[in-house]
């Protein structure tokens, strides 16, 4: 085995992953040593230890699983797919905010300060990409084709809005965890009309955005600088209410859209992610939004399009492409 190929890939991610599965098999092939941890394992199933001001290396240490160790200057690649940060619920209030923060700090700290390996995502460059109002403005300065968008907490002006644009749909502005009566329940992009603004809209700014007459949507997947591109015909206004109910297809994008997509990935800092985008009747690409770690892996399984190789691909060059 080359020198190269004994350098691990770190992997991030909770338990069940069926993503990080897939890549993780792709990296078993290519004969890539893989570390796969959670930050919520913090404890005697995962410690970690860094050392700072010690020359030559800016930062040296190691983390431990409970069947890998690695030097953190060792990493080729981080792949930081869905960690779940401990909460601590054996303790109580102050406690276990405090031992949750130094969670954050001290394990999230030191990997952030690695500038070694390739990042996929940095999950600093992922959280200032996840911004919808950033992401609305950079790509009509890319040149696509953005909705009339109202980020508001004035109920008047959102009334004047949908009543100015007609068909309006609201959106969250970040998807959070959220249970009604103990039920879990997701925010979808939804119809709204004038009459269900009220007053309850100042309390916190809204997303309205005027409905595109769509035909179909498109979920784009960059992985480096290969871009998989697969249309959704479905009868839906928000596809993601039923993933069974929909024709996939692979198709190809316009130069100009793909060109716009990669430049607003250098823009963040971001290897990898996943944009949905919107088709009308004309053919026009309209924008919707940018997740920096969305889901794929239902794709590749209806379209078999190899995402998870290319993933796998990226993380053993182990630098950005």
């Amino acid at each position: 085995m080359s020198a190269t190929h004994e350098r691990p890939v770190l992997v991030a991610t909770e338990a069940d992953d069926v993503t990080a599965d897939m890549v993780i098999t792709e990296l078993n092939r290519r004969n890539v040593p893989v570390v796969r941890f959670n930050p919520a394992d913090i404890g005697a199933s995962l410690t970690v230890s860094a050392r700072f001001g010690i020359r030559p290396a800016p930062v040296a240490g190691r983390i431990r699983t409970l069947s890998r160790t690695v030097g953190l200057a060792q990493l080729r690649a981080v792949y930081w797919r869905r960690p779940a940060w401990p909460t601590f619920q054996h303790l109580t209030g102050d406690d276990a905010r405090f031992a949750a923060a130094q969670v954050r700090y001290g394990l999230g700290g030191t990997l952030y300060a690695l500038d070694g390996p390739l990042w996929v995502n940095h999950p600093l460059r992922n959280s200032a990409a996840d911004y919808k109002p950033a992401q609305l403005a950079l790509a009509q300065r890319l040149g696509l084709t953005v909705p009339p968008t109202l980020v508001t907490n004035d109920p008047g002006e959102a009334r004047e809005f949908i009543t100015a644009h007609g068909q309006v749909i609201y959106k969250t502005l970040r998807w959070t965890p959220y249970d009604r009566d103990g039920v879990p329940v997701t925010g979808w992009a939804d119809p709204v009309s004038a009459a269900e603004i009220d007053d309850s809209v100042s309390v916190t700014p809204h997303l309205f955005q005027a409905r595109v007459d769509k035909v179909a949507d498109v979920r784009v997947l960059v992985i480096g600088r290969r871009t998989f591109t697969v249309r959704i015909d479905s009868c839906l206004l928000d596809w993601r209410r039923d993933y069974a109910a929909h024709t996939y297809t692979v198709v190809e994008l316009p130069d100009h859209v793909n060109k716009a997509l990669l430049a607003c990935l250098d823009h963040f800092g971001l290897a990898s992610g996943s944009f949905d985008l919107a088709v009308d009747r004309e053919g026009d690409y309209w924008w919707l939004e940018l997740n920096p770690n969305g889901q794929w892996a239902w794709l590749e399984q209806r379209t078999g399009l190899e995402m998870s190789a290319a993933f796998a691909d990226l993380l053993t060059r182990g630098e950005s492409p």
